[in-house]
């Protein structure tokens, strides 16, 4: 399995006990997994990782696709390091134009990779976090791969409270927030895809943050 690997539902066991979940790869259920190492900045987007979030502090994001708005609320105290790093890509646009590259029904949508492909990531990585609160429908959290400290860019949107068992067997990727509005959203990604690799991918045409 390539360190861009999804888990899929029907091996997420096995996948979190051998990829430690490739998102970029993420190993909870649906990994995101970005190879934090492709890829490169865009404009004046962070090049390193980004200053922490301060604690008590939150930002909403929203995400713009041509089926609907998702947004999503981040909190600092739940994962300074990796909601910085959100915040700060988000600000500058870095995910303007990326795709929903892996979708798995029922369980995650995931994106955030420049490259399209699972591998890609914004040219650095970020430092780990513990995972301080439950996977559930709605969570955001980030892609990595079975490596330590490799969270880029990649993220993901667990569609189902289902998914929890599979993600906490790994319980490293770094909730940043959870969907306020827009499940249907995700919802409605997750119903558009042909594949786990979707031949024509929904794509974030907006990605905007706000305090």
């Amino acid at each position: 399995m390539t360190p861009s690997s999804i888990i899929r539902r029907r091996s997420l066991a096995a996948l979190v006990a051998s990829a430690a979940l490739a998102f970029g790869a993420c190993s909870a259920g649906a990994s995101p997994s970005p190879s934090a190492d492709a890829g490169s900045p865009a404009g004046d987007c962070p090049a390193s990782q980004p200053e922490p979030l301060p604690a008590g502090e939150t930002r909403s994001v929203t995400i713009t696709t041509d089926l609907g708005e998702i947004v999503i609320g981040l909190s600092a105290d739940l994962s300074p390091i990796a909601v910085g790093n959100f915040a700060a890509l988000a600000a500058c646009a870095y995910y303007d134009g990326i795709v929903f590259h892996r979708v798995v029904p029922g369980f995650v949508i995931q994106g955030g990779d420049p490259t399209g492909t699972g591998t890609g990531g914004p040219g650095y990585t970020i430092t780990d976090e513990p995972v301080a609160t439950e996977y559930a429908r709605g969570t955001v959290a980030m892609a990595r791969t079975s490596q330590p400290n490799s969270v880029g860019s990649q993220f993901f949107i667990v569609l189902d409270d289902a998914a929890r068992g599979s993600l906490e067997a790994a319980n490293t990727y770094q909730i940043i927030g959870t969907v306020t509005s827009g499940m249907e959203t995700a919802d409605a990604i997750a119903a558009a895809a042909d594949a786990e690799l979707p031949s024509d991918p929904v794509v974030m045409t907006d990605v905007s943050v706000s305090p």
